[in-house]
C-alpha cells in the first residue's frame, strides 16, 4: 500500500477555499477503485496548516487518482491557493 501525507501551507485569506477544495477531493476519492482511505486533518496548533492523508492499495490505484479529471481540477485550485508538501511512504 502506498501513503501520502499532503500537507497544505494557506494564508488565512485563502484557507476556506483551499478547504473546500480538500473536502470535494476528498469526497470524489473515496469513490475511486483502490482507495483505501482519505481524508482531510485541520492542524490543531498551526492555523496556517492542514493535511489530506491518503492511502492507496498500490502504484496503479494511484496513479489512475492522480490522472483523473477530479484530481487536476481539485489539486489545481489547491495549488493556486495555498503551497503543498508531498511525503510518501509504501508498506
Amino acid at each position: 500500500m502506498i501513503r501520502l501525507n499532503c500537507f497544505v501551507s494557506v494564508s488565512a485569506e485563502n484557507k476556506a477555499a483551499a478547504l473546500e477544495a480538500a473536502k470535494a477531493l476528498t469526497a470524489c476519492s473515496l469513490k475511486q477503485d483502490g482507495c483505501v482511505a482519505y481524508d482531510t486533518f485541520v492542524s490543531a496548533t498551526r492555523e496556517e496548516v492542514f493535511m489530506i492523508c491518503e492511502t492507496w492499495r498500490d502504484k496503479e490505484a494511484l496513479a489512475a487518482h492522480s490522472a483523473s479529471a477530479e484530481f487536476k481540477k481539485y489539486v489545481g485550485e489547491i495549488e493556486q491557493l495555498a503551497q503543498l508538501k508531498i511525503e510518501q511512504f509504501e508498506f
